[in-house]
Order: C-alpha cells, then sequence, then structure tokens
C-alpha cells in the first residue's frame, strides 16, 4: 500500500527514529509498502519517518534508464534496518540530491565517497559491506532523516535549492 509521505514543512520529519527491536509481520509489512511508495513516487530512497512511522528503516533501489548517459550503475533493491555507518572516508565530493519529502527542489550536498555499513536486512539478519558512488549517498541521505537531519541541512554555504521544472 502507497503510504503519505509527509512534506519538509512537517515539523515530525526532524524526530530521532527507534531502534527496532525485532522483524516481525508489522515490520515487513512496513517495509513492503516502503518499496511500494518509493517506486510509484520514483524515489531513489525512503526512510520510515518520511512515511510517519519513526523506526530506523531505510530502504534505496536505482534502476538506470536504458539508453541513459549517467555514470552510476544500477544498484539492486536494499533494505536497512537500524543502519550504521562505521566508517566514512575522508574522501568526500558534492552531488545534486533530492528527497520526496521536497518535491521537484534539489540541492548540493558534500558526502563521503565511500562509507562501510552494519545492518540487519529485510529479514533481520546481520550485514556488513562497503558502498560508493551514488550508493553511498543515497545511505548517507536516509540515514540522516532517521535522525532527524534534512539534506538542505547540509547544504553548501549558499545554501541554494533549485528545480527542474
Amino acid at each position: 500500500m502507497r503510504r503519505k509521505i509527509l512534506l519538509y514543512t512537517d515539523a515530525r520529519l526532524r524526530k530521532k527514529s527507534v531502534k527496532v527491536a525485532r522483524v516481525d509481520v508489522a515490520t515487513k509489512k512496513l517495509i513492503k509498502d516502503m518499496v511500494e511508495t518509493m517506486r510509484t513516487d520514483f524515489g531513489v530512497g525512503l526512510s520510515a519517518p518520511q512515511v510517519g512511522v519513526f523506526k530506523r528503516i531505510i530502504a534505496y533501489e536505482y534502476i538506470k534508464p536504458a539508453g541513459s548517459l549517467e555514470t552510476c550503475d544500477s544498484i539492486p533493491l536494499r533494505v536497512l534496518i537500524n543502519p550504521e555507518i562505521t566508517h566514512f572516508s575522508k574522501t568526500t565530493e558534492v552531488g545534486e540530491e533530492g528527497c520526496l519529502s521536497f518535491p521537484n527542489l534539489y540541492g548540493d550536498v558534500r558526502r563521503s565517497k565511500k562509507i562501510k555499513v552494519m545492518a540487519l536486512d529485510a529479514n533481520g539478519k546481520p550485514i556488513e559491506f562497503e558502498a560508493k558512488g551514488l550508493e553511498a549517498r543515497v545511505i548517507q541521505h536516509e540515514i540522516d532523516h532517521l535522525d532527524g537531519i534534512l539534506f538542505v541541512d547540509r547544504l553548501g554555504k549558499d545554501k541554494r535549492l533549485y528545480t527542474y521544472k
């Protein structure tokens, strides 16, 4: 079921999320709804707080369009429960970010190029992996949501947002 996405004017987006104690039927239903919502709204990532559930869950996926000149590859669907970044590379890069909670608004944000992540997968099994490029950026963006941080908080000193419409 597609859920309503909270918009940037909603103060609840500043709330910190709590850890998931166990992956039960309700958690799996939430994950299914999050994935459907993300795909329906053409997002690359989504956090539980964005649909009004303040639990530490994120989902992300990127399907590179056929014939795209994008330099990044597709990223298969991944769900992270209680994700933690255990290492940030010192090498950073500025890249464009958008957010389903900020429809049609974009900004340039500096993020680590590579990160190491620990989490539980959608079945509650522990996983550890390294992410780089777009995947690392999306994970950092979505984990920020879990901590009540929005991408506009990380804009460069000019704090500039832009649109393509």
